[in-house]
């Protein structure tokens, strides 16, 4: 099975470091975005497993990139993890409504993350293969209904 990819997104290149020091212990490939136009270029390229998305980013925000991204139906089952110095209310609503499948504040804690990326991963592989399974089983209906064997 190949490395899981994450594509780090945020315009602070420190805490894009910072954010790859912390998932040096996970066995995945790592790429970096630096704004939010910058990120879908990186999606549509990379094909990335799981994105630590910041919200506040030029070109597009955060939750423009995550609607976008979950709008599209050959990305909408990428994993993305909004990490953000935001975490009012209000914030964390518009992350949801814009499709995020988890939210962390920051300042991040290395466990923190490392725990919820290896969940998020997780479940991302469990979807996966249930999506291969099922179009497995199309795959077997339809040869059935044709007359296959």
């Amino acid at each position: 099975m190949a490395a899981p990819k994450i594509l780090i997104a945020d315009d602070n290149v420190a805490n894009c470091e910072l954010l790859e020091a912390y998932l040096a212990d996970i066995d995945c490939d790592v790429q970096m975005a630096v704004d939010g136009q910058d990120t879908l270029d990186k999606v549509a390229s990379f094909q990335p497993d799981l994105i630590l998305l910041d919200i506040m980013m030029p070109k597009l925000n955060g939750f423009e990139v995550c609607k976008k991204i979950k709008e599209d139906a050959q990305n909408r089952r990428i994993m993305i993890l909004m990490v953000t110095a935001l975490d009012e209310r209000g914030d964390i609503e518009r992350a949801v409504a814009a499709g995020t499948d988890d939210f962390l504040s920051k300042p991040v804690q290395k466990v923190e993350l490392v725990k919820r990326v290896q969940t998020m991963l997780r479940l991302k592989h469990v979807e996966d293969e249930n999506e291969r399974l099922r179009r497995y089983i199309e795959e077997m209906e339809e040869g059935f209904g044709n007359g296959g064997t």
